[in-house]
């Protein structure tokens, strides 16, 4: 969990600074520095998982082509299905 010191400001912060970026090199460069190599895997296979599930792929076909855990996929599932975010950017 998160330490307490941590605001609703300062991770609205965070959106604010993520939404002012203009292209993806900078993109690039801010999450080089603000997460790890293995966290920045970690984001990317589950939005290729969410791209696979929106495409009609079954879960057999998602974690054959993303080598990602069932456990996960079940939680991208679940937000692909009840979410908003995945849907509104993945076309």
């Amino acid at each position: 969990m998160a330490p307490e010191k941590i605001t609703a400001n300062m991770v609205n912060g965070l959106f604010e600074l993520l939404a002012s970026i203009e292209n993806a090199k900078d993109m690039e460069l801010l999450f080089a520095d603000l997460c790890t190599k293995n966290e920045i895997e970690q984001m990317t296979q589950r939005l290729m998982a969410a791209k696979l599930l929106l495409q009609g792929k079954t879960y057999n076909q998602v974690i054959e082509e993303t080598d990602i855990s069932s456990a996960t996929l079940s939680r991208v599932s679940n937000a692909v299905k009840y979410g908003n975010g995945y849907k509104q950017f993945i076309k």
